[in-house]
């Protein structure tokens, strides 16, 4: 590996870490790109080129998680979407659909029972939004999902 490659996933890095510390504030690529020192269509092509989703989608991905854990904890849908970050209600419902295999409500009323007797970092991993890899109550996460 070159210097600038190694170079290049540093930077795609602090940007993904602002992410994951800010994803609830109002985000786009062009701040992302920023952090990573990048213009905006660079750093589009070199995130998912390096961790295989787009900037967007990674973001959408770590507010549906972060929603997960609010729904769970007895919050309303709406207010779950407002405090992740999302300013539709409709667009939060269908990539929360889309990641978890079930709407956001019907995802509250479930069974969470056995999440709580779990530590706090194993609840993560086997809920974590994983596109195409729907989460179930009370299933197994798919194995080798849990990436951070």
């Amino acid at each position: 590996m070159d210097d600038q490659y190694l170079a290049n996933l540093a930077h795609l890095r602090r940007a993904r870490d602002l992410v994951d510390r800010e994803y609830a504030k109002p985000l786009d690529v062009t701040a992302m790109a920023r952090r990573a020192l990048m213009s905006p269509g660079h750093f589009s092509r070199a995130f998912r080129a390096a961790y295989g989703e787009t900037p967007y989608s990674y973001l959408m991905t770590r507010r549906v998680e972060r929603a997960m854990a609010l729904l769970r904890s007895g919050m309303s849908v709406t207010d779950a979407c407002m405090t992740v970050g999302c300013t539709s209600l409709g667009s939060f419902s269908t990539r929360f659909t889309e990641l978890v295999g079930m709407t956001p409500s019907a995802y509250r009323a479930g069974d969470h029972s056995a999440l709580r007797a779990m530590p706090a970092c194993l609840a993560k991993a086997h809920t974590r939004p994983i596109k195409d890899q729907p989460v179930g109550i009370g299933e197994a996460a798919p194995t080798g999902t849990a990436n951070g």
